[in-house]
């Protein structure tokens, strides 16, 4: 055997000697096994995934009601403390400047749905408004605002909270002070102890949490590959099949894949920044396009009505009361937050990983603050828009828009400005690169959580490959596959939202600890 031969051999052990086998062998055979029932038997499948979705929303959705509101809250309580000012991460200046690290962390979470949903979300709950509102809902101008503040709801404070606000003040203070993993299991070592680390709960706990993520990112691939098939028939006459589809699907694993093997310094930072720099592009002709005192206006308006019903609106239960069938908020709030939840640690791990010598507060007014109000800013660009169109045209967008087809909502809106054509065109590549920015993260931090902070390239190339086949097989079976795992991930919500519950009180302790030894 040659030098070069053995060097090789070396290298090749050293990095399976790093991943936690097990975890992948459960993790793995998930996706195998979820795949295999979706091509089996689709109709079991589907009973077993409404059963779980049922369960987890009648009987936690009140909980992760809770559970958001507190951490939204609690990070608030924390940014005022002397602690706060505390610098993270062993490193005493930043690894990434302010705009590549608010890049990464933003494209990360908003993916397709940051543009699918600000489209299709606002026109939904102004076609039907919201329970909470049902008397308000007469007159236009008050359902356009009751609209957009219902997907504040959705996209704003305590989605953004939960997705690290808490959890990275834990990890980065366990992993880069205390050299506990950088994995979902350190989040519960407040409560067991070593048993947490090293034992049977820490790799549930990391299993749930994968799994969640990998139920989350595909969803969207899934979904991406649809819609770019309907928009491309739309726009070139391009048929819409499963050929199309598939062709999408590989070329953007091929994207994202190539982006987490290269790294944070360059495949997801370049895509995260040019994500960014079209979205501005996109949005600012938008504005000059169309009406921007109109945008200004329902924005400060509906922001001031989310404000003025934030608590009403996030505890809101209808007639569901503690554990009852919670119809619309299982579609909806519900959903999303079960959603969110399943992001929740592998995001926070992202985020403690590109957050290096930041300070607690920046990290908690980034994601707990500004994030959202960009978030928010952004649905009534897009939304917004989509809303004024159907009061000028009544049917230009619901027509469209009707049976919840979220991509020819885009369209319709997209087309309905000047140069739509090119506007639609360019629509679609931005939502392919979000979701390209959010696959190469989770990725990248999904190989993280099994093996360490600076996995191998095999490891990263495997699960951008994974969840993209995955996407393809889910596919295949037609957009039930897909749909099904989109609900699968409010199953998994359920034991990756006890995962999180001891950052209410462990980040406020750590802060709290960090503050005495100023």
């Amino acid at each position: 055997m040659t030098d070069s031969t053995q060097e090789r051999g070396a290298r090749r052990e050293g990095w399976l000697d790093r991943v936690d086998k097990p975890l992948f062998a459960i993790t793995g055979g998930f996706i195998l096994l979820f795949c295999a029932l979706a091509l089996i038997s689709a109709d079991t499948l589907n009973a077993v995934v409404d059963w779980g979705f049922n369960f987890a929303a009648t009987y936690f959705g009140l909980y992760w009601q809770v559970l958001l509101l507190a951490t939204f809250l609690m990070s608030l309580v924390i940014c005022f403390l002397p602690g706060s000012r505390t610098v993270m991460g062993g490193l005493a200046r930043p690894e990434f400047n302010r705009f590549q690290w608010a890049s990464m962390i933003m494209c990360t979470l908003l993916a397709g749905g940051g543009v699918f949903w600000a489209a299709g979300e606002p026109i939904a709950h102004y076609l039907s408004t919201p329970p909470l509102f049902g008397d308000q809902g007469a007159d236009a101008g008050a359902r356009a605002q009751i609209a957009l503040a219902q997907s504040y709801l959705h996209w704003g404070f305590l989605a953004w909270a939960i997705l690290g606000s808490l959890t990275t003040i834990m990890l980065m203070y366990y992993h880069y002070e205390k050299g506990l993993p950088l994995a979902p299991r350190t989040l519960l070592y407040p409560v067991f102890g070593d048993r947490a680390i090293h034992g049977p709960i820490g790799l549930i706990a990391d299993a749930s949490c994968i799994i969640a993520v990998v139920a989350g990112t595909v969803g969207p691939i899934g979904f991406l590959g649809l819609q770019m098939s309907y928009g491309l028939n739309a726009l070139f006459g391009i048929p819409d099949s499963f050929a199309t589809q598939a062709v999408i699907i590989m070329a953007l694993a091929a994207v994202y894949t190539l982006s987490a093997i290269s790294g944070l310094e360059k495949g997801i930072q370049f895509l995260s920044q040019a994500n960014i720099v079209l979205a501005f592009v996109l949005l600012a002709f938008m504005l000059m396009a169309g009406s921007a005192a109109l945008v200004f206006t329902s924005f400060f308006d509906s922001f001031g009505l989310y404000l003025k019903n934030f608590f009403s609106m996030a505890m809101y239960r209808g007639e569901a009361g503690i554990f009852g069938p919670p119809g619309w908020l299982s579609w909806w709030t519900v959903f999303f937050w079960g959603w969110f939840l399943g992001y929740g640690p592998l995001m926070a791990i992202f985020v403690a990983r590109v957050s290096r010598g930041r300070s607690i507060r920046s990290i908690i007014i980034l994601l707990s603050i500004v994030a959202p109000i960009l978030t928010n800013f952004w649905f009534t660009i897009i939304g917004g828009t989509g809303i004024g169109l159907e009061q000028a045209n009544p049917g230009v967008i619901a027509t469209a828009f009707e049976g919840f087809n979220l991509p020819a909502a885009l369209l319709a809106i997209t087309q309905a400005m000047p140069m739509g054509f090119i506007l639609s065109v360019l629509f679609l590549i931005l939502t392919m690169i979000f979701v390209a920015t959010t696959s190469d993260s989770m990725s990248f931090v999904i190989a993280t959580a099994m093996s360490d902070d600076n996995p191998s390239t095999p490891l990263r190339a495997f699960w951008g490959l994974a969840m993209g086949v995955m996407a393809l097989i889910l596919i295949s079976t037609g957009a039930g596959g897909i749909g099904k795992l989109q609900s699968f991930i409010v199953v998994t919500a359920v034991p990756v939202s006890l995962v999180l519950l001891p950052s209410l009180w462990d980040a406020l302790r750590i802060t709290l600890m960090l503050g005495r030894q100023k």
